[in-house]
């Protein structure tokens, strides 16, 4: 495992961590270019500094959330996004009594808004965090008003055009994997 102060890591301690082989991880990083060094390893910073261009990380990206009931307020508190780079810029709600307020330091807006404020702020990711009944039409608002990508937590599929990526999050899909894993080792 790669220790905090080390520099250097092999492919094998790589493909431990990730769960898959060595070669793997070889044939993967080699899509950052050429850099490891046969029977040594990976300079770690270097890594992380290829890593970190690749993924498109190397500035900070603001994003919206769309509903602000249970789940996207604790997103908006979720101190990871900074961590990361992500910085919630607003979160939207069509509940007139949420709007106005802050959660996190966000102020929640009206739904109606999203538009102005995505052409204003040159924000392209959402979150959507609305019931089921609403996700379509959300983003379709999203869509319209120049959001380019959008994680999903609404417990529905939504349809984008094929420019915007999308990322549907669906929570018990997930726990349903993790029951197959438990039986299948027969937990």
């Amino acid at each position: 495992m790669v220790k905090e102060g080390e520099t250097i890591v092999s492919s094998d301690e790589l493909a431990h961590r990730a769960g898959v082989n060595a070669a793997q991880v070889r044939k993967d990083l080699s899509y950052l270019g050429s850099f490891g060094r046969r029977g040594v390893g990976y300079n770690v910073r270097h890594l992380a500094e290829r890593i970190t261009i690749a993924m498109g990380l190397t500035r900070e990206r603001t994003f919206i959330i769309v509903g602000a009931g249970k789940l996207g307020s604790a997103l908006l508190g979720y101190a990871g996004f900074l961590d990361k780079g992500f910085r919630p810029a607003a979160a939207f709600d069509a509940d007139e009594a949420k709007v106005g307020r802050e959660i996190g330091g966000v102020k929640i807006l009206p739904v109606k808004d999203i538009g102005e404020f995505v052409a204003s702020s040159g924000t392209d990711i959402a979150i959507l965090t609305v019931p089921a009944g609403q996700a379509q039409a959300v983003a379709d608002t999203l869509v319209r008003a120049g959001i380019k990508a959008i994680l999903n937590f609404a417990p529905m599929i939504v349809k984008v055009p094929p420019h915007i990526r999308i990322r549907q999050v669906e929570l018990s899909s997930e726990m349903e994997v993790l029951a197959h894993y438990l039986n299948s080792q027969g937990d």
